[in-house]
C-alpha cells in the first residue's frame, strides 16, 4: 500500500505496520508520520497486497485491511485522493460503500476491474487456473523463488519487455514478490476475484459520480472497451475516458511517470483545497 502527502518533495520511505493483524509494507512521501497538519492524502491502491493472518489477503479482507489503516493512521478530517488500479478501484468503491464518512475529494480508477471479471478474455484464460487449479501451480512457483534474483531479473524483464520498453526500476521490486508465499496470497485474491467481482455496483457509482474519474484502456484485456462503452451510457454525465496513449493494463512496467503526470492533471483543481 502506498501513500503521498501533497507538496512533499522528500525521498520515499518504506515503513511496516501492523493493520489488522497483518505485517503491512506503507511506502510514504513526506512526513513519516500522519498528522492533522496534512489537509490531502493521496492513497494509492494498487493491483494487489499480501498479508499474513486470517483472511486479510483475501478480497473482503483487502478491503477491510485499507479502512482500518485509514481509521488508525489518518485522521478523521482529512481530505483523500483515492487512486486505484485494476481490483484497487473495486476496493475502493467497496470502501466508498461501507465508511461514507471518509472525506473523499476525487477517486481516480485507472483500468478498473469492477465488473463480471470472470467473463473478460483475461479472466476466461485465468478463472480455471485461479479458482480449480490454484494448488497445482504452487510447486512450479516455489521452485521459480528458489532460483537466483539475478536469474529471476532476466526472466521478468523477457516476460514484461515484449514490445514495450520496460521500466527498469520495476524490476527488482518484482523480484521481491516472486516468494512462495506472495504468489500462493496473489492466486488466492485472484481466485476470490473471479467468483465475487460481478456486477458493476452502479448504486455506490451513482451516489458519488461527481468524486469518480474512470480511465479505461483500448487494449485491455481485464476490462474490455465494451465496458466502457457500458459504463458510458449509463453514466453519460460521469467523467469516464478512454485511454489515447496506448497504455497497457500493467501500466506501471513502462508508464508510470506518464500516469501519474496525468492524474496530477486531472485533480490539479482538487489540490488547491
Amino acid at each position: 500500500m502506498e501513500n503521498m502527502v501533497t507538496g512533499s518533495r522528500d525521498e520515499p520511505q518504506t515503513d511496516f505496520i501492523f493493520c489488522c493483524g497483518a505485517n503491512t509494507e506503507v511506502l510514504k512521501f513526506g512526513s513519516c508520520q500522519l498528522h492533522s497538519g496534512h489537509k490531502i492524502l493521496f492513497l494509492i491502491i494498487p493491483d494487489a497486497s499480501s498479508a499474513a493472518e486470517a483472511d486479510v489477503f483475501g478480497l473482503n479482507g483487502q478491503i477491510e485491511h485499507k479502512l482500518a489503516f485509514l481509521r488508525k493512521h489518518v485522521p478523521k478530517e482529512t481530505n483523500l485522493i483515492l487512486v486505484g488500479h485494476s481490483i484497487g478501484c473495486y476496493i475502493i468503491l467497496e470502501m466508498i460503500k461501507r465508511d461514507p464518512e471518509l472525506k473523499i475529494l476525487k477517486a481516480v480508477m485507472l483500468f478498473p476491474t469492477i465488473e463480471r471479471m470472470a467473463q473478460t478474455p483475461q479472466g476466461k484464460v485465468m478463472t480455471p487456473v485461479l479458482c480449480h487449479m490454484r494448488y497445482v501451480a504452487y510447486l512450479p512457483l516455489f521452485l521459480l523463488s528458489l532460483l537466483p534474483d539475478r536469474f529471476k531479473s532476466s526472466l521478468i524483464k523477457l516476460v514484461f519487455g515484449g514490445i514495450h520498453s520496460l521500466d527498469l526500476t520495476v524490476v527488482q521490486p518484482t523480484v521481491g514478490l516472486l516468494t512462495g508465499d506472495c504468489a500462493a496470497n496473489a492466486m488466492y485474491m485472484g481466485g476470490q476475484e473471479m467468483k465475487n467481482v460481478l456486477e458493476r455496483d452502479n448504486i455506490t457509482i451513482k451516489n458519488n459520480l461527481e468524486k469518480l474519474i474512470f480511465y479505461y484502456g483500448t487494449t485491455d484485456h481485464w476490462c474490455p472497451v465494451q465496458y466502457y462503452l457500458d459504463i458510458k451510457q449509463d453514466f453519460p454525465h460521469g467523467d469516464i475516458r478512454l485511454c489515447e496513449n496506448g497504455f497497457r493494463h500493467a501500466f506501471v512496467l513502462d508508464a508510470g511517470g506518464e500516469v501519474a503526470k496525468m492524474v496530477v492533471e486531472w485533480i490539479h483543481g482538487d489540490l488547491k483545497t
